[in-house]
């Protein structure tokens, strides 16, 4: 099977996050196998979805690890013109839920498969591909830690997310909290004797507004500078709670997040949280102290830091000729596996800004460029 052909297969399993992936990474560990390859698990505590590793050439040090996800984001909602499981070409696009982010990485990763074991590759290639990054890339770091452990030790890691092939060397950390207020019910005519849920967790909101205000107002340091926007941000996107206008809501459920450049101290931020979460928790408590407040913390996606001189950067650029600096906003496993001290950068075909929307397309020529950049890494492993 060509990269093409495989990318038409990854996309016809309809991993959305909500689901199980196994079905994929059945078909992928038969793949594999089927080219002499053993391929290695590990699976979610329930056993329905599952990161599968797997080294291809030589058990020894210094090959390159090329890790990409295998779940996608919904199509509920949208309005697509085209099967989004089914990959559809349309002039020079080529249209399906996850042909950019990144199932058309992962069919490249596959295709380089058959090339290293036909040119003889000297250092391996070493295939990641992980379960719920998309819900706060949960499933990578327990393969990265077997990885760890049982695989010779890769010299460098090519994370594939869409980034129009160009090197992209940081990348913004992501740390969340779910909060559940518990408040206290009465009528609203007699809202000062109850704790209203809601309006004790807009405290909470107010406080992250003006967080970022105060974030705003500070100078960048130079690392800051390259994103945008240049600095930390808090962030609510979704809130729930209450039963009736004219009641005091029981309970409010929200989340605050923070997206962190690389630098910043995210300690810093959730020690604040922390202790405004006290704060307001002794006031409620105050009125009826049988109210309170959980906080659990949903995600931990460490930021891509830029590399001095780091290995992965420079085979990137080598095999590509980019030498620009690129960094993004959003968060990636390569902060993940730079933690597990790997060398770590993002190259992949595709434009970021299809990721997540109707009508999701890679173009031809970027998935073009995507196998010339195999092609050319699977010769590098052979010299």
């Amino acid at each position: 099977m060509d990269a093409r052909a495989l990318m038409d297969k990854l996309v016809s399993f309809p991993t959305v996050s909500n689901v199980s992936n196994l079905d994929l990474i059945d078909w992928v560990e038969e793949y594999l196998a089927g080219h002499g390859v053993k391929a290695t698990r590990v699976y979610n505590d329930d056993r329905t979805k599952a990161n599968l590793y797997a080294n291809v050439g030589p058990e020894v040090e210094g090959g390159v690890i090329l890790s990409g996800h295998t779940d996608v984001v919904p199509v509920e909602g949208q309005a697509w013109d085209t099967d989004p499981f089914v990959v559809t070409q349309k002039g020079d696009k080529l249209y399906g839920r996850g042909t950019c982010d990144m199932k058309g990485f992962d069919a490249l990763a596959l295709s380089a498969v058959p090339l290293a074991l036909e040119r003889g590759v000297k250092r391996p290639i070493q295939i990641a591909l992980s379960y719920d990054e998309e819900v706060g890339c949960i499933g990578a770091p327990f393969m990265i830690a077997e990885m760890r452990k049982h695989m010779p030790a890769a010299s460098a890691a090519i994370i594939g997310e869409p980034s129009m092939m160009k090197t992209v060397s940081g990348h913004k950390g992501g740390y969340g909290w779910w909060i559940h207020m518990h408040g206290f019910e009465v009528h609203s005519s007699l809202m000062h004797t109850g704790v209203n849920a809601i309006m004790e967790g807009a405290r909470l909101i107010s406080w992250a507004n003006d967080l970022n205000d105060e974030i705003r107002a500070r100078p960048p340091s130079d690392v800051a500078a390259q994103f945008e926007p240049p600095f930390t941000t808090a962030h609510t996107g979704m809130i729930s709670g209450g039963t009736a206008h004219n009641i005091t809501a029981k309970d409010c459920e929200f989340g605050i997040d923070f997206r962190l450049v690389p630098g910043d101290d995210i300690a810093d931020y959730r020690d604040r949280l922390f202790a405004k979460v006290a704060e307001v928790e002794a006031q409620m408590q105050a009125v009826v102290p049988d109210t309170r407040i959980e906080i659990e913390q949903r995600f931990h996606v460490p930021p891509l830091q830029p590399e001095e001189e780091g290995a992965a950067e420079s085979l990137v650029r080598q095999l590509t000729g980019d030498n620009g600096t690129h960094v993004v906003s959003y968060g990636t496993e390569a902060g993940q596996f730079q933690e597990k001290d790997y060398s770590a950068i993002i190259c992949g075909p595709g434009d970021i800004a299809q990721a997540h929307q109707p009508n999701e397309f890679i173009s031809v020529d970027q998935f073009r460029q995507g196998e010339e950049f195999i092609s050319k890494l699977v010769d590098h492993l052979v010299d």
